[in-house]
């Protein structure tokens, strides 16, 4: 077990990535996209099932290619740290062709160069702005199908401005990574010691 487990956040310029983290953290949404130019560390704590678990989740600015080596993970500012995470996060917008390309090939870059522990690396394809559902570029199904079936990762689609699914988005995470005291069925997840409001919001 590992004593913090370290999370990656990737996506394209504007999918809405800084925003699913500040909703988990602070339980906040701005209608101004502010470019992420630098990557951004944040140490929270969780509870889940009456167990604390220390987590580090890194916001990477957008990046033009997987770092090969530690070497080239290091040199890059942007990059550091990024090999050496338990669990990716890849974010795409439902409504952005371009953006589900970009993970695309972060993720195979991911499994070309991260050779030792890949297996074992969890990574979740996270479709945000699940809000715009009528401007939606590609089906559903379709990208389920390929995330579960082929690529063989795990698939949730949220709103960061709604904080739907956001929730869900970290606790399956935690039991992706192998975190035995979080796959109780019926998983409860507090953040920071502080039960979070319910909210109900008709997608």
């Amino acid at each position: 077990m590992v004593a913090t487990f370290k999370i990656a956040v990737l996506g394209a310029q504007g999918v809405g990535k800084s925003a699913i983290v500040r909703q988990f953290l602070y339980n906040e949404f701005s209608e101004v996209c502010v470019p992420t130019t630098a990557r951004r560390v944040y140490l929270p704590a969780v509870v889940m099932n009456g167990h604390v678990h220390d987590l580090q989740i890194m916001d990477f600015p957008p990046i033009t290619a997987f770092p090969v080596n530690t070497l080239q993970e290091w040199a890059d500012v942007c990059c550091r740290g990024l090999r050496s995470v338990h669990a990716y996060i890849l974010v795409y917008d439902i409504c952005c062709f371009d953006s589900f390309e970009y993970i695309k090939t972060i993720r195979q870059q991911i499994l070309e160069t991260r050779v030792i522990g890949t297996s074992e690396t969890p990574i979740i394809i996270v479709g945000n702005k699940r809000d715009l559902q009528r401007g939606r570029v590609i089906p559903r199904r379709n990208v389920s199908n390929l995330v579960k079936k082929t690529w063989k990762c795990g698939y949730i689609e949220c709103s960061a401005k709604y904080n739907w699914h956001i929730l869900l988005l970290f606790s399956e995470l935690l039991k992706s990574v192998g975190c035995a005291r979080c796959k109780h069925v019926h998983t409860t997840i507090r953040f920071q010691g502080a039960l979070r409001r319910n909210r109900c919001t008709i997608m």
